[in-house]
């Protein structure tokens, strides 16, 4: 790998059209909740050349650092980063376009059938459906991230274990998503302070 080369530097940078086209095409895919949304974008990133994978976990971990809603965040992140300005609105506009335009529409026709129980039942099944999908992508994103500790030594690989048993831990006890995140990075710069890690093999 060239050094020179900064490790975020998209490997294709697509169009803004191709961008609002992508996310429009996710909008109108993104039923079952976040999950599958989250997996969507995940594919489209990644298996366009658009994003690696290492790339996208850490434009996903930044997303999750401030308010607001993480996919809302996570597609003005991308779409700056691939396109700029122009690539932030073309995103924004293609993910929110049919999910505002369906949720009117599906608001108005839920109203009248939600008590039929064929329909209760349908309801019912999506919880699991979205649970296995959250869980399918925890692993995906987890696998280069210990990956890239393998190749730092022992001690990465500990202190990675670690930092994710602990936050599993917090989220279980019904802490803050925010004070998981920060002792998350406490943890982190401490066990990095007294175990440096070394430079992944072959960089």
């Amino acid at each position: 790998m060239d050094a020179s080369l900064p490790n975020d530097t998209p490997t294709i940078c697509p169009t803004p059209g191709q961008i609002f086209l992508t996310w429009l095409t996710i909008g109108f895919q993104s039923f079952g909740g976040g999950s599958s949304t989250f997996a969507l974008i995940n594919r489209a990133c990644v298996n366009r050349g658009w994003l690696r994978e290492d790339e996208f976990v850490r434009t996903w971990a930044i997303s999750q650092v401030s308010p607001g809603i993480n996919l809302i965040k996570l597609t003005i992140l991308i779409g700056h980063r691939l396109a700029g300005w122009p690539g932030l609105l073309a995103g924004m506009l293609g993910l929110l376009l049919p999910s505002a335009s369906l949720t009117v529409l599906i608001t108005a026709g839920f109203a009248s059938i939600r008590d039929n129980p064929i329909v209760a039942a349908v309801m019912r099944g999506i919880l699991p459906a979205t649970i296995g999908l959250g869980l399918a992508m925890g692993v995906q994103m987890a696998l280069p991230l210990f990956k890239q500790a393998r190749s730092e030594g022992p001690p990465a690989i500990g202190a990675s274990t670690l930092i994710l048993v602990a936050a599993a831990v917090v989220m279980y006890l019904g802490l803050s998503p925010l004070l998981v995140l920060l002792f998350s990075g406490l943890a982190a710069a401490l066990a990095f302070a007294f175990f440096p890690a070394r430079a992944p093999e072959g960089k």
